[in-house]
């Protein structure tokens, strides 16, 4: 029983860090950038860096580091901005999507059905 509930504790804390790092980031990401159009290049720039931080956080180094350099690029270059902005969005969503996949596979394969 206690492996049980220890096992459903480790998935929820999971889920709990997950939503409050990643899930969290992508909801703000999606906002500031559908929004660009009435927001000034100073807000988007605090909304990234917050961004980055949340990303950083969650141990996705390399879209962290890019959303960094898109809130710094968004004072001086909108073309850059973007680019930048579309790069780090690809790859959170590679890195989102990664570990659970990978992790659902190897529980379904070490679970053995007794009769």
């Amino acid at each position: 029983m206690e492996l049980s509930r220890q096992k459903a504790r480790k998935k929820v804390m999971e889920r709990f860090d997950f939503l409050r790092t990643c899930a969290l980031a992508r909801e703000l990401c999606y906002l500031i950038r559908s929004n660009l159009a009435v927001l000034d290049p100073e807000d988007v720039h605090r909304a990234c860096l917050f961004i980055s931080k949340l990303c950083q956080e969650a141990g996705c180094v390399e879209p962290a580091e890019l959303c960094a350099k898109a809130a710094e690029a968004v004072l001086n270059d909108e073309n850059e901005f973007l680019r930048l902005c579309s790069q780090s969005c690809k790859l959170c969503g590679q890195h989102a999507r990664r570990p659970r996949r990978e992790a659902g596979r190897e529980e379904r394969e070490r679970t053995t059905y007794v009769a």
